[in-house]
């Protein structure tokens, strides 16, 4: 079986004798060949140059047996393609080149059809990993989600309190509607050029689903992934993760997404049992432990797969992205430690 067999046999909950792993942020900081090539290119150039991109994304597979590749990319490319652009604080976090502040700034923002367009390097370097894959490898795309898209965009970079966004969805809904609807679209035609370039899965990151009131997180964010999912093909598999949204994760189950990819505060097995059987889990080590040393990794990795043995529709990922501060050494326990299980 093949590492992209595997990873569809487990998106459909097909029995297993492990299950297959990958991890967010995989391709980035905590590798030495990544930090060579970002000394002589910057991130941003990075991104956008297929070639580059295609580069980062097959290093952690060719340093480590992982059953899938996700494309070298940021959330952040659709406010840039939609006129916003963005760069990265010296002290750390995201800046966007304005705030958005009024209606008409939303409203000026470029049609989802210019995306395509404006963002073909992604699809470009998509055709590459596909023919450098050439099928042994799933080959994940992603977006942000609208809300948290949103969040950047209103904020004007990265916030600790959200207060301007939150402010937008209470005191101008249709304000609000207005840019969700314009981000939802621009998604819509994001992920179906993936999806024409190559991509096996595509996953929605609602990184910050978790910082509405529980009562709105339908209306602010959910709400419009159910939308997006409902544009793609039928059944093509959409993995969602959504950080902090542990209260919603049945009412996520019934989106049309595939798989829900679960953050480290929840007992995977518990949600494993609680949800749909059709629908797959992946996760959720907490990415700390990667910090560790390899005895506790393969500890806490083998006790999440104890934990799971003899379910269906298992991948194996962390619960957020993996950390600067990774160890190589505990990346190579944790793939080890999963690759040679036996369910």
């Amino acid at each position: 079986m093949t590492s992209r067999e595997r990873f569809h046999a487990a998106i459909s909950c097909t029995p297993l004798d492990r299950p297959p792993i990958w991890v967010m942020r995989q391709a980035g900081r905590y590798l030495p060949e990544y930090r060579a090539l970002k000394a002589k290119s910057s991130f941003l150039e990075m991104v956008r140059t297929p070639a580059l991109a295609a580069e980062v994304t097959l290093q952690p597979l060719q340093r480590f047996a992982l059953d899938a590749a996700i494309l070298f990319s940021d959330i952040l490319v659709i406010p840039e393609a939609l006129g916003q652009g963005y760069k990265f604080r010296d002290a750390g976090g995201i800046a966007m080149d304005f705030r958005l502040e009024t209606r008409a700034q939303i409203d000026a923002l470029a049609p989802a059809d210019a995306v395509p367009e404006r963002l073909r390097y992604v699809a470009a370097a998509l055709a590459l990993l596909k023919k450098e894959l050439a099928g042994s490898h799933a080959l994940l795309g992603f977006g942000g989600s609208p809300w948290t898209l949103a969040t950047y965009m209103v904020e004007g970079g990265s916030s600790d309190e959200f207060e301007r966004i939150k402010l937008l969805f209470y005191t101008e809904r249709a304000t609000f509607d207005a840019l969700l609807e314009k981000l939802t679209a621009a998604l819509i035609a994001y992920f179906k050029m993936q999806i024409a370039a190559g991509a096996d899965a595509i996953q929605i990151f609602d990184s910050w689903g978790g910082i509405i009131a529980g009562p709105d997180y339908e209306a602010a964010s959910l709400r419009w992934i159910r939308q997006i999912i409902a544009a793609l093909p039928r059944e093509f598999p959409v993995i969602l993760y959504a950080k902090g949204t542990a209260p919603h994760l049945t009412d996520q189950a019934f989106t049309g997404a595939r798989v829900l990819s679960v953050d480290w505060t929840s007992d995977l097995a518990i949600v494993r049992r609680t949800l749909p059987a059709n629908v797959a889990v992946q996760g959720n080590l907490d990415p700390v432990l990667l910090n560790t040393t390899p005895d506790i990794v393969r500890r806490e990795s083998t006790r999440l797969l104890e934990a799971m043995r003899g379910t269906r529709g298992h991948i194996f990922n962390l619960g957020h992205g993996i950390m600067p501060q990774a160890k190589i050494e505990c990346m190579t326990a944790l793939v080890e430690t999963v690759t040679t299980w036996k369910n």
